[in-house]
C-alpha cells in the first residue's frame, strides 16, 4: 500500500504503472511520452487573484476549489473524490467547493482499460501488472477522460491523495517564506497553516505565494490511523440540495434568452428518414423552427412542452431496421453464432471438456440453454443538453460520462476547433452507462448551428429516450457438465453475444481490435478450480446497437455461469456453498463466500416454501456472494431477505458503499425479475415506464451488505453488486420451488408479489 510510503509525484499525481511496456498487438509505449505530464487545464483561464496548485486544487479569496472530474451519476462520485483530496489537504469536511473542471487530458482514467484485457483480476503475475501497466500507459496517452467500469476510486485512490499533498506541501512552503519559520515547525488544520505561537494562515492567503512555487518531487501521505475523513461515515455534499429539491440537473438548467427544443429520429436504431412534411409541426402555437437533423427532425419552439406537441404532429416515413426486425429473430441470430467463424476468445480451458463429457455416464452429464433480453438504461432523466453557438464559440451543458469524447463529436457537428468548445458537466439524475454517449449532444449541436446565438435546451421526451436507448445485448448461452457424487467435474459455457466494444467505438469512427472480454466477462475468470472447465465467447453479428450497461457484460454473464453452476451441483447432491467454497481457488473470494454464509445463516432450517439462493460472480476485481431468500406464497413468489458481501481492499465511506452495494442488490433483482427490451417491426415496444417496470418498494427486500478490507489493492462498488443478484434470485427459487428458470425475466415463468 502506498499510504506509509514515499510517493513520487510525477509518476503517481497523474498515473501510476509500467512507463515502458508492450501493449497487445506489439504497440510500444515510450517512456518520455508516458512520464511527461499534461498541462495544468486549470491554467487556462484562471481568475485574476486565484491560484492553482496542481489539476485539483485552485485557490482564490472566496475559498477553496477541489476538482472531482470523474461524473456524477447519483452515485457520490464527486464526494469520494473530494475525501480524498481534502485529507491530505487537510480540509474540514465541507469546507470547499466541488467542481468538475474543464475536460482535459491531465484526467485521464488510468484504470478502465484494464477491464478490456484479458488480465484475470486474480493475476498478479509479472504478464498481469505488466497489462495493467499498459491499460494506465495507453490511457494516459490517449488522454482517456471517462467515468465507469467502477473505477472512481481505485483509479483516484493515491492520485487525488497525491495532490491533496502536494497542494499542502507548497502551501507550508509559502507559509515558511513568508514568516521565516521553517517548514518542519509548521503544521495544517482545517485549511490554514498552523504557526508555532499558534497564530493560523489560512490558504486563502497563501495560495498566490504557493502558486509560484515548484511542486514538490516527492511527498509522505498520511498513514490510515491518522485518516480524518476517509474511511469513516461521510454526509454526501449533494444530499441537502437533492432532499430540498434545489439541486440543478442538466434538465432543470435556465438560461436568459434561451429556447427550447426537442427531436424526433428513426426508432428503428440507425435507420433512415425518407420524408417528412412539417406544415402541422410549423404552425403549432409557440413553434420557431423546424429543420431536419442527421437521421430525423429537430423542433425549436418557445417552452419544451410546446415543442414536445408540435413534434407529435410531423409526419415522418421511416426507412427500415438494419438488422433483424424482432427479438425473435434476434435470438435466432444469436443462436446461429455458435461456429468457429464467430468464436470470439476462449481464455479459460482448463483440463479436457470433451473427454470429460465423452467419458461420463449420461445420467452424470447435464446440458442447458440460458437466454437474456435487451435491457433499456431508462434513467429518470432523459437525455438532454443546453447548447449556445455564438460568434464561433459553443458551448455545452450537459451530464456526460466522456467530456473528452463530447468535445471532439461536438466540433466536429459545429465545423469548429475544439479550442471553441466549452462543455460545462452537470449532475446527472442517472446512467448506469447511458451517458458514455454523446448522440444527444451530437442532435443539440445541430440545433444550435442551424439556429445560433441562443442557447438551445433540447431535451428528449421520455418515449424518445427508450425508443432509441442503445441496450445491453440480448445473449444466449449453451452449458454443458458433468457432476460425480458431491462434486462437479465440468464446466463448459459458451457465451453468444454482441460486441459492446465494437458498437461503442463504431460509433466514435474508431476501431475494436481483439476479442470483446464484455462477451464473456464473469464467467471466464471466476475463481474455482474446476477440474474440466471451459468458457468461450461467441460474437454475434451486429444487431441493434449496443452499449455499456451497469456491469456490462457480467450483469448477464453471472446469471448464466451461477444458475448452471447451481445446477450442477444440486445434482451432484453437494450443498450450494459448500462446494462453492471447496471448488474456490481465490482465498479473498473464499472469504466473501464464508461471510456471506455466516450472514445469512446459512444451513439453519426453513419452513416448508421457503427457500435461499447463494450466487457468487467476481467481477471488476471485486468478489460479491449474496444469498436471497424467497417463500412461495399462492400468487407468488415473494422476496424476503437478501443479503451481500464484498472485498473492496479498503473502505472509504460506509455508509455509501452500504447504499452502493444494496443499490446493486436492487437493479439486479428487479431486471431480474422484469426487465425486457423486446423489438417488433425493428422497433422496441417498451416506450414508457409503464411498459418497462422497475421493482416496487413493497417487492423489495431487506438488505444486510458486510464489506471486507483483507486485500490490499482498492476497489470500486457501483457494478460489482448487480450481476450475483440475479442468479441468487434465480436459485432461491429453485430451492422453494423446485422449478429451474433459465431465461430473463423470471416473470415469464412465474409470478411475483
Amino acid at each position: 500500500m502506498a499510504d506509509l510510503a514515499r510517493i513520487a509525484r510525477r509518476t503517481f499525481l497523474i498515473g501510476a504503472g509500467a512507463l515502458a511496456v508492450g501493449v497487445a498487438g506489439g504497440l510500444a509505449v515510450g517512456t518520455w511520452a508516458y512520464r511527461r505530464d499534461p498541462d495544468n487545464p486549470l491554467l487556462k483561464d484562471l481568475p485574476e487573484g486565484a491560484a492553482t496548485l496542481n489539476p485539483y486544487v485552485r485557490i482564490d479569496a472566496n475559498g477553496i476549489t477541489l476538482i472531482t472530474p470523474r461524473a456524477d451519476l447519483g452515485q457520490g462520485a464527486y464526494s469520494v473524490q473530494a475525501a480524498l483530496i481534502a485529507e491530505e489537504l487537510d480540509l474540514a469536511w465541507g469546507q470547499f467547493r466541488v467542481e468538475p473542471g474543464p475536460p482535459s487530458a491531465a484526467y485521464y482514467n488510468g484504470v478502465v482499460l484494464a477491464e478490456s484485457f484479458p488480465i484475470a483480476a486474480t493475476s498478479d503475475s509479472f504478464m498481469a501488472r505488466a497489462g495493467r501497466g499498459a491499460a494506465d500507459a495507453v490511457g494516459k496517452l490517449l488522454g482517456l477522460q471517462v467515468t465507469g467500469g467502477s473505477s472512481t476510486v481505485s483509479d483516484g485512490f493515491d492520485r487525488l491523495r497525491v495532490a491533496g499533498a502536494v497542494a499542502r506541501q507548497m502551501l507550508l512552503a509559502a507559509a515558511a517564506q513568508q514568516t521565516g519559520t521553517p517548514v518542519a515547525q509548521l503544521k495544517t488544520a482545517d485549511g490554514a497553516v498552523l504557526l508555532p505561537d499558534g497564530k493560523r494562515l489560512p490558504y486563502t492567503g497563501l495560495a498566490t505565494a504557493a502558486g509560484r512555487l515548484a511542486a514538490p518531487s516527492e511527498v509522505t501521505l498520511k498513514p490510515i490511523e491518522q485518516w480524518r475523513l476517509l474511511g469513516k461515515p461521510m454526509p454526501r455534499l449533494d444530499v441537502p440540495a437533492k432532499s430540498t429539491g434545489t439541486a440543478v440537473y442538466g434538465i432543470d438548467l435556465r438560461l436568459p434568452g434561451m429556447v427550447y427544443a426537442t427531436v424526433r429520429t428513426n426508432p428503428r436504431l440507425g435507420g433512415s428518414i425518407v420524408r417528412f412534411d412539417a406544415a402541422k409541426a410549423q404552425a403549432a402555437r409557440g413553434v420557431l423552427k423546424v429543420l431536419p437533423i442527421p437521421g430525423g427532425v429537430g423542433v425549436i419552439a418557445d417552452n419544451t412542452w410546446r415543442a414536445f406537441r408540435a413534434a407529435e404532429l410531423l409526419e415522418i416515413e421511416w426507412g427500415p431496421a438494419p438488422y433483424p426486425a424482432t427479438t425473435e429473430a434476434m435470438f435466432a441470430q444469436a443462436a446461429a453464432s455458435f461456429t468457429d467463424a464467430r468464436r470470439d476468445s476462449r481464455q479459460k480451458d482448463e483440463g479436457d471438456v470433451e473427454a470429460a463429457i465423452k467419458a461420463a455416464p449420461t445420467a452424470r452429464v447435464l446440458q442447458a440453454e440460458y437466454r437474456l433480453p435487451y435491457l433499456a438504461h431508462a434513467p429518470l432523466e432523459p437525455m438532454n443538453a443546453v447548447v449556445q453557438l455564438k460568434d464561433g464559440r459553443l458551448d455545452i451543458w450537459t451530464g456526460t460520462q466522456v467530456p473528452r469524447f463530447v468535445v471532439t463529436g461536438a466540433a466536429a457537428v459545429a465545423g469548429i476547433a475544439e479550442s471553441q468548445v466549452h462543455l460545462h458537466v452537470q449532475i446527472m439524475g442517472g446512467s448506469f452507462g447511458r451517458r458514455l454517449e454523446d448522440d444527444y449532444v451530437r442532435q443539440a449541436v445541430a440545433l444550435a448551428r442551424a439556429h445560433q446565438g441562443v442557447p438551445i435546451k433540447m431535451t428528449w421526451s421520455r418515449e424518445e429516450d427508450m425508443t432509441h436507448d442503445f441496450p445491453r445485448p440480448l445473449a444466449v448461452a449453451r452449458a454443458r457438465g458433468v457432476v460425480d457424487t458431491d462434486r462437479v467435474q465440468a464446466l463448459d459455457l459458451s457465451i453468444a453475444a454482441q460486441s459492446v466494444a465494437a458498437s461503442q467505438l463504431g460509433r466514435q469512427n474508431q476501431p475494436a481490435m481483439g476479442p470483446d472480454m464484455t462477451i464473456v466477462a464473469g464467467a471466464w475468470d471466476q475463481p474455482f478450480a474446476i477440474p474440466h472447465y471451459r468458457i468461450t465467447g461467441y460474437r454475434v453479428p451486429e444487431m441493434v446497437p449496443v452499449s455499456s450497461w451497469r456491469s456490462v457484460g457480467a450483469s448477464g454473464n453471472g446469471f448464466m455461469h451461477e444458475c448452471f453452476l447451481d445446477e450442477l451441483i444440486a445434482a451432484a447432491g453437494a450443498d450450494p456453498l459448500a462446494e462453492r467454497l471447496r471448488l474456490c481457488s481465490h482465498e479473498p473470494s473464499r472469504r466473501v463466500l464464508q461471510a456471506v454464509g455466516e450472514l445469512a445463516g446459512w444451513g439453519t432450517p426453513l419452513p416448508k416454501g421457503r427457500g435461499r439462493g447463494l450466487a457468487f460472480t467476481l467481477s471488476f476485481g471485486v468478489p460479491v456472494a449474496e444469498v436471497v431468500e424467497v417463500t412461495a406464497t399462492p400468487k407468488g413468489i415473494r422476496i424476503d431477505k437478501a443479503f451481500a458481501v464484498a472485498e473492496v481492499g479498503r473502505v472509504l465511506d460506509p455508509v455509501n458503499l452500504d447504499a452502493q452495494l444494496a443499490g446493486g442488490v436492487i437493479w439486479g433483482l428487479g431486471h431480474a425479475m422484469l426487465g425486457e427490451l423486446t423489438y417488433a417491426d425493428g422497433m422496441p415496444q417498451q416506450t414508457n415506464f409503464h411498459a418497462y417496470e422497475s421493482l416496487r418498494l413493497y417487492q423489495s427486500p431487506q438488505i444486510v451488505t458486510r464489506a471486507l478490507q483483507t486485500t490490499g489493492r482498492i476497489k470500486g462498488i457501483g457494478e460489482p453488486g448487480v450481476p450475483p443478484a440475479a442468479p441468487a434470485l434465480a436459485n432461491a427459487i429453485f430451492a422453494a420451488t423446485g422449478q429451474r428458470i433459465r431465461e430473463l425475466p423470471l416473470r415469464k415463468h412465474i409470478a411475483f408479489v
